[in-house]
């Protein structure tokens, strides 16, 4: 008889949704009465006394408004439920200091969506090798996009289940967020080689055993030769257009039609991390990273009227690669991958390291004489070699030596809560 601790685990999955244009106007019109409900509760909210400002006073306004109010009713009773729990959970983070007070949502900078609470009523039946049917309430039966494994039907138990979803639209229409519960053998420590990696825009990623990923434009030619034509053509649109003034529909196609474009490279960028990540995860048991301050380093170099900046447009452009890279995003996702494994993610300071050279640990300012190229200055050295797996290799000898900066936060206390009874194998 062996004993082995099991870990429940909760992750997402979203999918993309095969809609009409009339199943989309459904959603569309659910979405923007929950927008509605949010700014009414808001509203009400701060028209009530405090000693009023209960769950009970709210909850009983949200009911008495769905009945009132016509266009509040297409909203389901769920979704109803769900909108004031987020509400008043916008006002324990704001208490506890982890967020700003809640607001009103405008209708062109809020993101369409709306929440299924309940796993139950979601019916989900996989009816081909790539689609899935789910229902929605008040919409009916829709095809989504599947490409994952989901445990649903005779899968499907108390411990290994769908909780709820979530219904979300961008610019490339209705995608669906499924909230998935799992209990897993807790993973034993993974015994593959560390690994130091340094981020960059040249070389993406570089290893410091030499290896690296890389890249291309996230859009092709012919879409970048697009883009480039939609941006000039929005411009001289909006010549014509006063200040203030809403956009024409035709400027509004034309923007709509560029927000596709960018959405589709964002997708592809989140695409080749989620696949770079996954075989690093797979590959190395420690993984050490720069702890880098990403706010800092995309600041304008515009400067004063009394002391303006130099090589503004260079250091925008510089800004806008590195922002276009998602590092954050991407430390985000090893994280999580290397705790599924058994791995480690652990952060260094990231001062020096590119200027540090990996053979003799002399610190020079001028060693690095390109973005590419590094020469050590020691005259007892003279090493050369490619800069990024040189910053790679100094980045991995910070852990080895023990200059930890941040450890990957709360990763372990999170597992330890969630650690359940062991599971007994005969």
């Amino acid at each position: 008889m062996s004993e082995q601790a099991v870990v429940k685990r909760q992750f997402g999955h979203r999918a993309r949704l095969a809609m009409t244009p009339a199943l989309s106007l459904k959603l569309d019109e659910q979405a923007h009465a929950a927008r509605a409900m949010w700014n009414l509760l808001h509203a009400w909210w701060q028209m009530m006394p405090k000693d009023q400002r209960t769950l009970a006073h709210a909850d009983a306004a949200i009911r008495q408004s769905r009945k009132d109010i016509d266009f509040l009713a297409v909203v389901p009773a769920q979704a109803a439920q769900a909108v004031l729990k987020t509400y008043v959970q916008a006002w324990k983070n704001c208490w506890g200091g982890r967020a700003d007070a809640p607001n009103f949502k405008t209708r062109i900078r809020t993101v369409m969506s709306l929440d299924i609470p309940q796993g139950q009523h979601l019916n989900i039946v996989r009816v081909h090798r790539r689609w899935g049917v789910v229902n929605i309430p008040k919409v009916g039966r829709v095809r989504f996009r599947w490409t994952k494994d989901l445990p649903v039907g005779k899968r499907a138990d108390q411990n290994n289940r769908i909780t709820g979803a979530r219904l979300v639209k961008d610019d490339l229409g209705w995608h669906i967020s499924f909230r998935v519960q799992t209990l897993e053998p807790e993973p034993e420590p993974h015994k593959g080689p560390e690994v130091g990696i340094d981020v960059g825009v040249t070389i993406p990623l570089a290893l410091s055993d030499g290896g690296k990923f890389e890249h291309g434009a996230w859009l092709t030619d012919r879409e970048q030769a697009k883009l480039l034509c939609l941006e000039r053509r929005s411009a001289a649109l909006r010549q014509y257009r006063k200040r203030g003034e809403k956009a024409s529909k035709r400027l509004q196609h034309v923007y709509d039609q560029i927000a596709r474009l960018r959405a589709k490279a964002k997708r592809r960028r989140q695409d080749w991390q989620h696949k770079t990540t996954t075989t690093i995860a797979r590959t190395y048991g420690t993984v050490v990273v720069e702890a880098l301050q990403i706010t800092n380093m995309v600041k304008s170099a515009k400067g004063a009227i009394d002391r303006p900046g130099k090589n503004v447009a260079r250091k925008a452009g510089l800004n806008r690669s590195i922002l276009a890279e998602a590092w954050g995003r991407m430390v985000a996702m090893l994280d999580y991958k290397l705790t599924r494994r058994g791995g480690n993610l652990v952060k260094v300071p990231a001062p020096g390291t590119s200027q540090r050279c990996s053979m003799c640990g002399v610190t020079t300012p001028g060693n690095r004489e390109s973005q590419a190229v590094f020469v050590c200055k020691n005259p007892d050295c003279g090493w050369s070699g490619n800069a990024d797996h040189n910053a790679g290799r100094n980045v991995l000898h910070l852990y080895r030596i023990g200059l930890v900066a941040i450890p990957a936060a709360g990763r372990r206390s999170r597992q330890a809560r969630q650690r359940v009874q062991p599971a007994t194998a005969r």
